[in-house]
């Protein structure tokens, strides 16, 4: 079972650490999220069904651990996408560095503004981590609705 669990982690550690990192902006609460992901999943091991992937188990379980995160902090995530954004790096890095930087700030920022399920949509799809049928899957939905929901966010993001 251990070799089993080292095993899971290295094909779908990045993938939830990605989807933390999407949602957190933080890479240390991600990584600790991330085993915390680990963690859960093994103690609920027997409970796991298998009528989702492993990678959508996975994030449901990551997504549910970030807004237990987010509750401890007082904060709350919200329908309309209010969740909080990581505050700007203010260390002056060499010029493209910081313009590359504040084009990708820009975009989380973008993002973020985003109502929640849209915005996890596209964290889900910018980082690799879900299909279309794994995100429909993870919301209860068709992969068609992801699809559409995943492209109505797109073109809110591009009138921005």
């Amino acid at each position: 079972m251990k070799k089993e669990i080292e095993e899971y982690y290295e094909k779908y550690g990045a993938k939830v650490y990605a989807y933390l990192l999407g949602m957190s902006g933080d890479s240390d609460i991600s990584r600790e999220l991330t085993q915390e992901v680990f963690v859960r999943a093994i103690g609920s091991l027997s409970s796991y069904s298998g009528s989702c992937s492993v990678s959508t188990w996975l994030c449901s379980i990551a997504k549910n651990l970030w807004h237990s995160e987010l509750r401890r902090r007082g904060l709350h995530p919200s329908a309309d996408g209010d969740s909080p954004l990581p505050e700007a790096d203010t260390s002056p890095p060499p010029d493209e560095a910081a313009e590359q930087r504040d084009s990708k700030m820009f975009v989380l920022r973008q993002v973020h503004s985003l109502p929640e399920t849209e915005k996890e949509i596209v964290l889900l799809r910018a980082t690799g981590a879900m299909s279309f049928a794994e995100i429909g899957e993870l919301f209860g939905k068709t992969e068609n609705w992801a699809r559409v929901t995943f492209y109505r966010a797109k073109q809110k993001l591009r009138k921005e």
